[in-house]
Parts: structure tokens; sequence; C-alpha cells
């Protein structure tokens, strides 16, 4: 091995570091500068890294599908028809077909059943890989190059800009700030911020801006190739497949016992014929061992599959019937799924803090600062607040338009009046609008007070305030700004949310939030949906920053006892579902982005929410249709019906076996 490739090596074991520290540091130790690598140190770095792109791993279809013939059931029905067709001693005319023709084809078809339900299922890390970008715009050699994004390494210099995938990890050089998207990462329901110097991930959208940024992470060591390679890692097997497996092993036991005393009585101590014996013991294997009950059940969950495709529930592993008829514990994705994901105004908590000015005047200052097209989240939130979008622009004439950037943090709007006076509306981050204020020393101490406030709900806040400008020209300073108001902004809770959650608790099932969201935000949704706000930051609980003031108490008991978790990272999700499953729960899991799919494959049920990523469906055992968590509901109620369906059959199967063996 070269010295570069030692040298690579070394990087590989330090890319973990890149994120949180200066970038100076990053460029030393990725071992690259500004102006971006030769191609022959691409080269050299492809070798160590390998490709910017998630490996799929490829299955043998036909090993698969004789995989389902490998349990204990299957080896008794295999060990059936051996004895039926090569145990005979006699010639053809012993040879027992019928017996043979009829266990071969209850296993094929238990297997066919069985391969066609998990080959639907499909491939999660396909779903992932698929989201990453296609192209990046890099410069190598001095050159900006568009290349595949999978050509990507570590040191490589990229350019980002509007409406970009974030092709791989990266740190951003010098520019303005953009706006990110990475609510499909994070579950955070706001484009953030990041400034120069900060990390970007691979898998996130740019909303707003341009600048470069240096690559510090590519394929699996990416923050979306760790929720891939979650995906990818994760095995479950059901607790349907884990009865079956029992009831096999039973059956081996028994059987086995019988078999060695039916041995001994009819040849050492009876002299029977041989094939007699085996004819026999051909009754014993067939009649002791539950032959029908896989294809029974498997027929009877299909059944129940298509009932829930009626009630807007898609079920792609039919076995999670079973498992969702005995989930105690709901582990539900916030944004998206409990909430709307769409921000709105609580208008009962505006404050108002100019004289002759009432909270309907609020709203309306503030949407005339709003775009009518193209809108933020923002934006839309305050206009929609207006019985007519069109009453933003009502009665007066706009004259020019302040878009949000990321120094002034405040959109504003100048017009004309219909008596032919100037004004000007502005809104934004509440500092900022309280620095214009005139009488900024009169009124600080309550705005901050309002604010803290707000934020103890979770609530963010967003203030506005107006001015006249007699010059009359759109350019002038205009007069003193007047501040009118503060508003409460929030992500609220779908209508049916809080009875859904209600009635889950009614069949026995607990409800857990877990959320990419700060805490207070948490705290806020748990109280309106009346689920409780025993809640924690999940870093206080999980890795390697606990909370020292609950350190001492078993993380798995505070787990099981919370009504949710904030701050919530996929490797957290998936702990949290891992650590519930080691409590002997029962565990269900809600998500609709690729931050979920980790723990939708390890969950015992995994339910893709409506509108949800390709990443979270393919992880899934259940996608739903419709939007909410009511359907769930009707979900479960289904499946118990289901279930107590196959267990009847179970009961009565036994039970007419035992009746025939003594009557």
């Amino acid at each position: 091995m070269d010295k570069t490739a030692i040298a690579l090596e070394a990087i590989s074991k330090e890319i973990v570091d890149l994120e949180n520290i200066p970038l100076e540091e990053v460029f030393k130790k990725l071992k690259c500068t500004q102006k971006g690598l030769s191609l022959d140190e691409v080269e050299k770095r492809l070798n160590v890294f390998g490709y910017n792109k998630l490996e799929e791993k490829k299955e043998n279809k036909i090993l698969k599908f004789l995989g389902f013939m490998w349990n204990p059931l299957s080896w008794v029905m295999e060990a059936a028809a051996i004895m039926a067709i090569a145990l005979a001693h006699g010639g053809n005319e012993d040879i027992d077909y019928p017996d043979f023709v009829g266990i071969l084809a209850l296993l094929i078809i238990n297997s066919t059943i069985s391969f066609v339900e998990e080959n639907n299922a499909g491939n999660a890390a396909a779903a992932l890989m698929a989201r990453l970008a296609p192209k990046a715009k890099v410069l190598r050699d001095g050159q900006w190059n568009e290349e595949d994004a999978s050509v990507l390494v570590p040191g490589d210099i990229i350019s980002i800009k509007l409406g970009d995938i974030i092709p791989a990890d990266a740190r951003l050089l010098i520019g303005d700030p953009l706006k990110i998207d990475q609510s499909a990462l994070t579950g955070e329901s706001l484009p953030v911020t990041k400034n120069p110097g900060e990390g970007v991930y691979s898998g996130s959208t740019c909303k707003q801006g341009e600048i470069e940024a240096v690559v510090i992470a590519t394929g699996v060591h990416t923050f979306f190739g760790k929720a891939a390679h979650l995906v990818e890692t994760t095995t479950h097997v059901g607790h349907f497949q884990q009865v079956l497996t029992s009831i096999g092993n039973f059956c081996i036991c028994s059987i086995a016992i019988g078999m060695v005393i039916e041995i001994i009585v009819i040849h050492w101590v009876q002299h029977r014929h041989y094939r007699s014996g085996i004819d026999n013991l051909l009754v014993l294997l067939i009649g002791g061992i539950p032959i029908a009950m896989p294809t029974v059940l498997s027929v009877t969950m299909a059944i129940g599959s298509h009932r829930l495709s009626k009630q807007g529930a898609i079920t792609k592993r039919m076995t999670a019937i079973e498992e969702m008829a005995g989930m105690d514990v709901l582990c539900s994705d916030k944004t998206g799924t409990l909430t709307l994901n769409k921000l709105t105004v609580d208008k009962n908590m505006i404050e108002v803090f100019a004289k002759g000015v009432d909270k309907e005047m609020v709203v309306l200052m503030a949407a005339r600062a709003s775009r009518l097209e193209n809108q933020d989240a923002i934006d839309a939130a305050i206009v929609a607040m207006l019985g007519d979008p069109n009453e933003a622009r009502a009665g007066i004439t706009e004259v020019h338009f302040l878009p949000f950037n990321p120094t002034d943090k405040r959109t504003a709007l100048t017009y004309i009046d219909n008596s032919g006076k100037m004004h000007r509306a502005s809104k934004g981050a509440p500092e900022q609008i309280l620095n214009l204020a005139h009488n900024k020393s009169d009124i600080e101490r309550r705005v901050h007070l309002i604010i803290d406030k707000f934020a103890e709900r979770g609530l963010r806040s967003l203030a506005v305030a107006c001015q006249e400008v007699p010059a009359g020209t759109k350019d002038s300073p205009g007069g003193p700004w007047e501040f009118i108001g503060l508003l409460p902004l929030f992500d609220p809770p779908r209508h049916d949310s809080a009875e859904t959650i209600r009635r889950a608790l009614d069949l026995g099932v607990s409800v857990k939030m877990i959320t990419g969201d700060q805490l207070a935000i948490a705290k806020e949704t748990g109280r309106r949906l009346g689920m409780g706000t025993n809640m924690y930051p999940s870093s206080s609980l999980l890795g390697d920053n606990k909370d020292q003031s609950i350190a001492t108490l078993p993380v798995d008991e505070l787990i099981e006892k919370a009504d949710g978790f904030a701050g919530v990272f996929p490797e957290h999700k998936y702990e949290i579902v891992m650590r519930l499953q080691s409590r002997k729960h029962i565990v269900g899991m809600t998500g609709d982005g690729v931050n979920d799919a980790p723990a939708l494959k390890k969950a015992d049920i995994g339910i893709a929410v409506a509108d949800s990523t390709d990443a979270a469906r393919g992880a899934s055992d259940i996608v739903l249709t419709e939007p909410g968590l009511s359907v769930i509901i009707s979900a479960v109620l289904t499946s118990r019906s289901i279930f107590q369906r196959m267990k009847n059959y179970t009961v009565k199967r036994d039970f007419l076996f035992i009746q025939g063996k003594f009557s």
C-alpha cells in the first residue's frame, strides 16, 4: 500500500469528525484546496471511499423461494412426503402417490404464498438510493463540470443552487446563507437556514440561495447513507412466523416421541408387516401436524388484506395483520402524521401593541407584507387567515415588495391607499421588527415576555409593524415604525388526531410521539392532543450526551413510560423501537420520510402514512392511502377480527384432531 492510500485511509477513519471542526481543519484533514481535486486524486479516493451510492444487495429468487421450505412445519411435511414415496418395500404398488402429491402440492402452495408476499414488499434500500441526486456540478482540475453524483469523493468542491438536491454531506464555503428543506431527513417542518461553515445533508433540497461547498462524506458514510444502512441491515421475523415455528417445533418433538413408541409396538411387540408400519407412521405424521394450517391462515390473511385495502390501508406483508392485532405501542411521527405539516396562526393568542388596532388589523398588515404567489410556508399561513386572499391587496396599489433575506429577516410591502397616501407594512423575526420600532425601549420587555411565553408552548413568534411614507417614494426611509403585534405560528394537529389517540388508548394501544422538532413544540402538540406531556429530548436518553439528572434511572423504563420524544435522529428512532421490543412490546411505527425508514423496518408493524416518500413505503409493512391515523384504528379492529378467525380455526382443528384420535 503506497503512502497516498495510507493517508486516504486515515481520512476515512476521521471523517466522522469533519462536521464540527473549523473549515481550515476540514481542508487539512481532507488534503484538498478550494481549487478542487485533480482527476488522478479523485480516482485514488474512489478506490478508498467507494462510489457515492448505496449498494443494493441482490437476492437469488430461486434460493429465496426454497428458503420458505426450510422451517419446522415444512420439515415434517417433507419427511412425510419422503416416507410416502421412498420407503416402499413391495414395488410400485406400495408407493403412496396420492399422499406424496397432496403433501408436495400443499408445500409448494405455502411457499408460493410466502414468496409472493415477501417479493411484493420490494427493496427499501433501492427506494432510498432513488432519492440521491443523479448529477452534481463539481470543480476538478480548476474546471467546473457536471458529473454523476456517484463519482463524488470527500474533498470535492461542489456548487449548490436553488432546486438542487444535495448530492453528498458537505460543509458550506464563503457566500450567502442557504435555505435547506431537510424535512424528509430530520422531520423538521420548515426549511432551515444554513450559514457558511455549517453542514448540509445528502438528500436534502436547496430552497433558496447559491453557494459552493466541500464534500465531507459520501455513500454509506453520509447522514442519509447511515439511515439506508440501518434499513439494509435490519431483518425482522414476525410474531406470526415465530408462532408457526413454535407449533412446528412442538409437532416435531411430539411426533418423534410418538413414532418411536409406535415403531417399538408395531415391529417389536406386534411383529406387523413393514408396509403396515409405514402406513401407520404416515398417519401419525400427516395427522399429527397442521399441514393445511399455513395455507388456511395465509388465505385468511389475504382476504383480510383485501378488506383493509378498501379502508385505505394497503398491506405489503400479510403477516403484519397478525402483528397489528397484537400491537400495544404505536410510535407516531408528529409532522404530517399527527399534525397537518402546515403552519397556521392561533388567532386567539395574537398580541396587539398599537392603540386603535385590533387582531384583524394585525393579520391584515401581516398579509399585506406577504406574497400572494410563490409563497413560502409563513406567507401561506398568514394569507390563509383572511376570508379571501385578495383582501391582502384590496383597496391599495402595490408599489414595491421587499422579499425575505437572511440579513434583514423580514418582508415588507410599500403601497398607496385609497386616499393617495403611501405606507409600508413589514413582518418578520421579532428582534428585527423590534429594532425598527420608534418606542423600542417602552415595549421591549413586554415583547420578550410574550416571545418566551409562546416559546414555552412551542409556538414560533412573528412580529408585524407599519409606517407612513410622507415623501411618497418607494426608496424613502419613511416615518417612525409602529410595532403593532405579535402572531404565534404553529403546525396544528389534524382534526381527527385527538379522537384517534383516545380510541387507541381504549383499545389498549399506547401512543408515543416521535419528532425531530424541539421539545417545547412536541409538548404543546401533546397537550393539544390529550396524549400527555411526559416527553424527553432523545439525546438526553440515548447517545453519548445523556442528561445526568435522569442518567441514574433505567433508560428502558423511561422510554416505556414516556409520552414522546423530541429532537430525534434516525438512529434514535431505531433504538427507541428496539428498546420497546426488548420490553416485550409489539411496536407499531408510523412515518413518512427517509428519517423514518430504519425504524419502520425494525418495528413489528411499519406504517407509511399518506404521501410518504418511496423510502418510507419501501421499508414499511402497511401503506396508508388516507391522511391521519384514524385509518389505523380501523385496521387494528379489522386485524383483531381476522386474527380471531385464525385462532378459532386453529383451536377447532386441534380439538377435532384430538377428538378423532380418541374416538
